[in-house]
């Protein structure tokens, strides 16, 4: 039996909200529009970059939506390359939980709105890379929650949804979830609140990231 644990990245493995809303405010400016507050960015996150803008700016057209999508590619890539970025902290005690589920027999995977080049780029900052058996992107999936991500992650590490669980932090995740018939576990500290991920489908919600191994068990 292959036991499968597949993490949201923003938000669940990192706090990346500083940059994400820094790239989507240059987007915008770069579109002529105004941006947002970052309370609303923030909620966008987890969704794929055209679906994210499209959420923002429900009544412009698709092609704006795709223009503004790429602008904050190369808004968060010159970031990146010129050592901009903010610091994109992983919460505290998520290297000594991943490693204590690796031990429990989990093998864990990642199911994220980044791109391929943006969650190598954070996996390999922090030293995890190594943790993971299958990475889910926006470059080769439709946008949180179709199930695909969670369909190909479980195809890769030989799991049934019977033995996968999702671990995010937004009603993108629990909802995926749920399109995958695959248990939801939802984490307080990241970008949506308790109770929108308990409405979302969550089975339960983690107070803390030391919670999970038990939460999991």
């Amino acid at each position: 039996m292959t036991r499968l644990a597949v993490f949201d990245c923003d938000g669940t493995l990192v706090d990346s909200q500083a940059n994400i809303c820094r790239a989507m405010e240059e987007a915008f400016a770069t579109a002529g529009r105004t941006a947002p507050d970052r309370m609303a960015i923030r909620r966008i996150v987890g969704l794929s970059l055209v679906e994210a803008v499209r959420t923002l700016l429900p009544d412009e057209d698709d092609a704006l939506h795709r223009r503004m999508a790429a602008d904050y590619k190369d808004a968060y890539y010159r970031m990146r390359t010129t050592g901009a970025l903010d610091d994109e902290p992983l919460f505290d005690g998520m290297p000594a939980v991943l490693a204590q589920l690796i031990d429990d027999g989990w093998r864990l995977g990642v199911a994220t709105g980044k791109s391929d080049r943006g969650l190598a780029h954070v996996l390999s900052q922090h030293g995890i890379a190594d943790r993971f058996v299958t990475l889910q992107t926006a470059d080769r999936h439709p946008s949180k929650p179709d199930p695909a991500m969670l369909i190909a992650a479980m195809a890769e590490a030989g799991a049934t949804a019977g033995d996968t669980v999702m671990i995010g932090d937004t009603s993108f995740d629990m909802a995926m979830a749920r399109a995958a018939t695959v248990r939801a576990v939802g984490v307080a500290w990241g970008y949506h609140d308790t109770a929108e991920l308990t409405a979302s489908g969550a089975d339960v919600v983690a107070m803390r990231v030391a919670d999970l191994p038990g939460l999991l068990a």
